[in-house]
């Protein structure tokens, strides 16, 4: 068991053995927004194809420049015309998504970007995280929003769905908690029944003893209590019973808890939930059901309609905005491996009960000529027609009742209006 002597003889590296979650002790979430909306940031990783996933099926140079991976007019889900009046569809396996998108809650967004795209995985990340292209190494935007928050601060302000905090999310002044299974978070103890609930306790004592002549132990304890905390909160959440069934795999699991989280109360403003296998090189296959792109789209569609119809039947929707993206998109013309390279722009998704629905931007013309002014890289790829950061701008005024300027470091509030 773990003594105060002990404990204070040995600082942090004490407390972190008796945590299962010791990623986010360092100072925890600084943000509670006053309103009860949230955020889900869905990160699609490795680089989504976005003429996959919204099909110009009436582009010729669409087949033309893709003729083992363009998906057949005939199969896809035809969701009507854009302001250019390109006609364009979604994979055939979001059929769940299309009904969303029927009711005026799913919001495409097309051409999505900025100025001489990164294709490197790392550096786009960095950009989309930080919302800066000049500057890929600073804090994440959303971070930088959560900062923006007004104290007292819930622990559980954030909370991030997968093992590491993504960079979006990291600020000087905010930790994030890093929750990646809901019944992993928990008082760690060789013990348990009794002996374990006192081995709690005794932590949670020593936890409260905050010497005002000592600040870094002071801090310890303070973030030890506030961890602490957070443990039967975060616990409720596997008690939850949604009312549809998810899918049985990482990412519907992600979701569920995040429904649970929200049906519990337990305070989370902004959740972080990511999908990946996007890096789609070679035997993308969009067509069979066995196909790798097939199965993304399946595991989206799955996990996105199981989430938007549980929060509908539980009266949640309307609280709740999910928005993707994806470091970047591929390039036009597939490879000699029947796959796609990394590209420029692409597609963006935003969906919940506050959502004005349809499709936002103009699709380019896939037209190899290279004085195409909608392609870029010589006729290669998809330019961006509408800055990332006015899509964050649209969420963080609209949405979240935030400073887009402050956080984003600049007006860009010119952005589609699906919010």
């Amino acid at each position: 068991m773990m003594t105060r002597r002990t404990f204070v003889k040995n600082g942090v590296a004490a407390f972190t053995v008796s945590l299962a979650a010791p990623r986010f002790l360092s100072d925890l979430a600084r943000a509670q927004g006053a309103s009860s909306r949230n955020l889900i940031v869905l990160d699609l990783s490795g680089g989504n194809d976005g003429l996959s996933l919204l099909v110009p099926y009436t582009d010729s140079f669409y087949y033309s420049r893709r003729p083992t991976l363009a998906i057949p007019a005939a199969s896809v889900l035809q969701i009507g015309t854009d302001t250019s009046g390109k006609a364009l569809g979604l994979h055939p396996k979001l059929t769940g998504l299309k009904d969303i998108f029927n009711q005026g809650r799913l919001a495409v967004i097309q051409r999505v970007g900025y100025a001489n795209s990164s294709r490197s995985h790392f550096a786009g990340t960095d950009i989309w995280s930080t919302a800066n292209p000049a500057n890929s190494s600073e804090s994440g935007w959303v971070g930088r929003y959560l900062a923006t928050l007004a104290p007292p601060l819930d622990p559980l302000v954030a909370w991030n769905t997968t093992g590491d905090t993504p960079h979006a999310l990291q600020s000087p002044s905010v930790s994030v908690a890093s929750i990646p299974s809901v019944s992993g978070y928990a008082f760690n103890s060789p013990n348990s029944g009794a002996e374990a609930q006192l081995e709690r306790s005794t932590a949670a004592t020593i936890a409260s003893h905050v010497p005002v002549d000592k600040p870094h132990i002071a801090f310890v304890g303070t973030t030890a209590q506030a961890a602490l905390a957070t443990l039967d909160r975060v616990a409720s959440v596997g008690t939850y019973k949604p009312s549809v069934t998810y899918p049985n795999n990482g990412f519907g699991q992600a979701l569920q808890a995040i429904a649970g989280a929200m049906s519990k109360g337990i305070g989370t403003k902004v959740f972080w939930v990511q999908t990946g296998g996007f890096d789609t090189h070679a035997s993308q296959d969009t067509t069979n059901d066995n196909g790798a792109y097939v199965k993304l789209m399946v595991t989206l569609n799955d996990g996105l309609t199981a989430l938007y119809t549980d929060l509908k039947n539980t009266g949640l929707l309307n609280d709740t905005l999910m928005l993707s993206f994806s470091e970047f998109g591929r390039r036009i013309t597939e490879n000699g491996s029947k796959g796609t390279d990394h590209g420029a722009a692409s597609v963006m998704l935003a969906m919940g009960g506050g959502v004005r629905g349809g499709l936002f931007g103009t699709a380019a013309s896939l037209n190899p000529d290279a004085s195409n002014p909608t392609l870029e890289n010589s006729g290669g790829d998809v330019t961006f027609e509408t800055d990332f950061r006015a899509a964050y701008a649209r969420v963080i005024d609209n949405w979240l009742g935030g400073d887009s300027v402050g956080v984003l470091g600049g007006n860009f509030k010119t952005g589609p209006a699906f919010v």
